[in-house]
C-alpha cells in the first residue's frame, strides 16, 4: 500500500463488491481476510492504478455501510476509458443510475450511480484538454473557476 488516501468501503455483501469492483470497474483482488463467521474483515483491491479497501458490515463494532445512515454524503470519483459503457455496464450489475452519463462543462463525459451496496460514484471519461479560461467561458456566471 502507498502512503496517499486510501478509501475504506463497508459493504452488506463485501464479497459480492468484490465481484462488481472487479467486474464492471475492472479493480484486482490484492488480498482478502475473511473471519470464521465467513464476513470479510479487510479485503484490498486495485483500482485505477490506486488503493481501495473494503470490508463487510460489523454493526457490533459500528462498522456500517451507507444504506444503514440512509445514504452517503460521498462520492468516488473513477476516470474510466468509456463512461457511457461504464455505467451500462454498472446498471446491469445492479448499480442505479443517479445522473445519466452527459456533456460537462470540462469537456469530459460523466454520470453518476450509486452501486448495489450504497455508494456513490462519479464515473467520467476525461475530455478535450480545455484551459482555465475556456471552461469558464462555457460555465459562464454559474461558477468562478479559480486555480
Amino acid at each position: 500500500m502507498g502512503q496517499g488516501l486510501v478509501p475504506y468501503l463497508c459493504c452488506p455483501d463485501a464479497a459480492s463488491a468484490i465481484d462488481f469492483y472487479v467486474s464492471v470497474f475492472g479493480a484486482v483482488e490484492v488480498q482478502r481476510w475473511t473471519a470464521d463467521d465467513g464476513r470479510i474483515g479487510h479485503a484490498e483491491l486495485s483500482l485505477a492504478g490506486e488503493t481501495l479497501f473494503l470490508a463487510d458490515e460489523h454493526p457490533e463494532i459500528g462498522v456500517r455501510g451507507p444504506r444503514a445512515y440512509g445514504g452517503t454524503p460521498v462520492a468516488l470519483v473513477l476516470s474510466v476509458p468509456d463512461a457511457d459503457l461504464t455505467v451500462a455496464a454498472a446498471v446491469k450489475a445492479g448499480a442505479t443510475v443517479e445522473r445519466p452519463v452527459v456533456a460537462q462543462d470540462d469537456g469530459s463525459r460523466a454520470g453518476w450511480i450509486f452501486d448495489p451496496f450504497g455508494h456513490r460514484w462519479n464515473l467520467h471519461t476525461p475530455g478535450d484538454t480545455a484551459t482555465v479560461e475556456q471552461v469558464q467561458d462555457r460555465v459562464g456566471d454559474k461558477y468562478t473557476i479559480t486555480e
